[in-house]
């Protein structure tokens, strides 16, 4: 049960991610959503999104592997 938390957690970061780099690439072949007035703002949100998702999963691989390298410093003693 733990697992399938952990992999959605990590999952939801992902496709905002995948959205935000979709936007990114709308903007760039001149396709524009209605909710964003110009298409600066489109690419900047697709922007924020794709690093918000990046920065999540890179976080979570960094604290994740601290967690196991100082877990095995202390059996190790």
């Amino acid at each position: 049960m733990q697992r399938n938390l952990a992999l959605i957690i990590l999952f939801i970061p992902g496709v905002i991610a995948a959205f935000g780099i979709k936007l990114m690439r709308d903007t760039l072949f001149d396709t524009f959503y209605p909710i964003f007035i110009y298409g600066s703002i489109q690419f900047v949100a697709g922007l924020l999104m794709f690093l918000g998702g990046l920065l999540f999963l890179g976080g979570f691989i960094v604290y994740r592997d601290r967690k196991k390298r100082h877990q095995e410093k202390k059996s190790a003693s």
